[in-house]
């Protein structure tokens, strides 16, 4: 494996090889994944991939005898700089499970036989995740779950149901929060299995979202069946390992997701002017609030890079990040719609590819309204997966605040 050489001591060296390493693998005509097809954009993001994996760029922060680059977060936050200013993904939907958040989970939790099995196959995409936590009764109240898991031999047999399964008809493998004793209170006598979805016993069933797609789905277990040894953690002590996963999908991209909302908004104030809305005073009112509130999303990034830089693991606080972006990208989206006027109403044009998960356009997009309407409707997904904006106020009032609950 063509692997990056660790981390760089000097910024301006390592920024000079992303941008050697971007020379060599696009084409001279390259203008950004949002200039391509749909078909044209996956083919492209699958290839794309094997490439960062191959160099070490598609984990890169994992340690490199794991298959990462061993980037510091400050050569991660450069590394996404790069690759947005040249209009190229990070990985692809599915990435965010696999990489993000139980790629991460095991490096912090799996026994050495779970890093050596599980992480080499994530980075090769032989196995695809996603994550099963929220179900129809227990979504802010995660820990009242009620899928069960008995233990049968040398297998987990479980049975339940679980909703909101982002890329979950893409995935072939499921880390799932199942309850293995009825006994114990509410936050233990939980555990975290790893789960085959190819099997009989998991039915897994789209459900199509306001944005006419089916992003996410419902996942049924009935009888379904894992290894014994594929608990992450202890058994019956799965919710610090749970805990520990949230921290990572809702705090490993504080520093990065602001760079691809900058490239976001760039694109909506290029649509301002072009029509001509940047000239209300209103509107460039609005506009200029906007570019506050990013600038603000930027900072509080940058407290979270710096937290992580002295060795503080996600906890508490990267409910303050989760917040802050999610409730941004309601407001900066609603605001392009009113930008757009009229031409909102009725969705014309190239679609998102969606090769950036449901968050933003792809850079290099075109300033369609299919774009923006359907971005729009998907940023009030937001607010609800990771944990609700109110569940995340409460995290902020009581563990951070000391408020009472």
């Amino acid at each position: 494996m063509n692997t990056v050489a660790g981390p760089s001591t000097d910024v301006g060296d390592f920024r000079a090889r992303v941008r050697a390493f971007l020379d060599s693998e696009l084409p001279d005509d390259w203008a950004g994944v949002g200039k391509l097809d749909h078909a044209e954009a996956r083919e492209f993001a699958q290839r794309w991939r094997a490439s960062l994996a191959e160099h070490g760029f598609l984990a890169a922060s994992w340690p490199v005898e794991y298959g990462g680059a061993g980037l510091t977060d400050a050569e991660r936050v450069l590394l996404a700089e790069e690759f947005a200013r040249v209009g190229v993904p990070t990985g692809i939907m599915n990435d965010i499970f696999s990489i993000v958040m139980i790629g991460n989970t095991l490096l912090h939790w799996g026994t050495e036989e779970q890093k050596k099995h599980f992480l080499p196959r994530i980075l090769s995409g032989q196995d695809v995740w996603c994550q099963g936590y929220s179900e129809p009764d227990s979504g802010s109240d995660l820990a009242s779950l009620s899928t069960r898991a008995v233990l049968d031999g040398d297998e987990w047999v479980i049975n339940g149901q679980k909703i909101w399964t982002s890329g979950g008809h893409l995935a072939d493998w499921i880390f799932v929060l199942v309850r293995t004793n009825s006994e114990a209170p509410a936050h233990r006598g939980i555990t975290m299995l790893l789960v085959p979805i190819e099997q009989d016993g998991v039915d897994v069933r789209p459900i199509k979202n306001i944005a006419g797609e089916s992003e996410f789905n419902e996942v049924y277990f009935t009888d379904a069946r894992c290894p014994k040894e594929n608990v992450v953690g202890e058994v019956d002590k799965g919710w610090p390992v749970a805990m520990t996963l949230l921290g990572f999908e809702r705090g490993e991209s504080a520093a990065t997701l602001p760079i691809m909302f900058r490239a976001e908004l760039d694109r909506l104030l290029d649509l301002a002017r072009e029509n001509g809305a940047a000239a209300e005073p209103v509107m460039r009112d609005a506009l200029a609030d906007i570019y506050i509130d990013n600038e603000v999303m930027r900072f509080l990034g940058r407290d979270s890079l710096a937290r992580f830089l002295a060795g503080h693991a996600p906890g508490p606080d990267a409910a303050i990040s989760k917040l802050f972006w999610s409730e941004y990208h309601e407001k900066a989206t609603e605001l392009a719609l009113d930008v757009l006027e009229r031409e909102s109403l009725v969705a014309e044009g190239r679609r998102p590819t969606n090769t950036t998960l449901f968050q933003t356009d792809d850079v290099g997009a075109p300033n369609t309204s299919a774009s923006w309407i359907t971005t729009a409707l998907n940023s009030r997904s937001g607010t609800i997966y990771a944990g609700t904006s109110e569940i995340q106020k409460t995290i902020i009032g009581e563990k951070l605040l000391g408020l009472p609950k």
